[in-house]
């Protein structure tokens, strides 16, 4: 079962933030999702659904107490986003896939997007 949260700014082991590169502004009101990968089945199991505040940020991802080593993935709708500005987007969402091993690390992973290209990269 997965969970609707209302994005507080509680610490999160795991955090994210969307960036429009094309215009040089934050990537804000862009809708995400965090799954785990579950070890045995290698099912998609839906932790949270989220969308970016004013400052780009998904704040409230994962509790502690859902944190767990193993594969994520974060799923981002930039095709919506895009669309959401009249434009047409070349990717229609992206997908940052991870493995989560040290609980006692935080875990930073944005999205630096445009219409045409994206990049990411494990923060702190």
């Amino acid at each position: 079962m997965h969970m609707i949260i209302a994005m507080s700014p509680s610490p999160s082991p795991l955090t994210t933030h969307v960036l429009n590169t094309a215009l040089g502004v934050p990537g804000s009101n862009m809708t995400l999702r965090l799954y785990q990968q579950q070890p045995l089945t290698t099912v998609w199991h839906r932790i949270t659904t989220g969308t970016t505040n004013g400052d780009e940020r998904c704040p409230g991802l994962i509790t502690q107490e859902q944190f767990k080593p193993g594969v994520y993935k974060l799923h981002f709708e930039t095709g919506q986003y895009w669309a959401s500005m009249g434009q047409t987007s070349f990717y229609p969402y992206v997908e940052i896939v991870f493995t989560i091993s040290d609980l006692g690390q935080r875990y930073h992973v944005p999205l630096l997007v445009s219409r045409f290209s994206y990049s990411t990269y494990r923060g702190s």
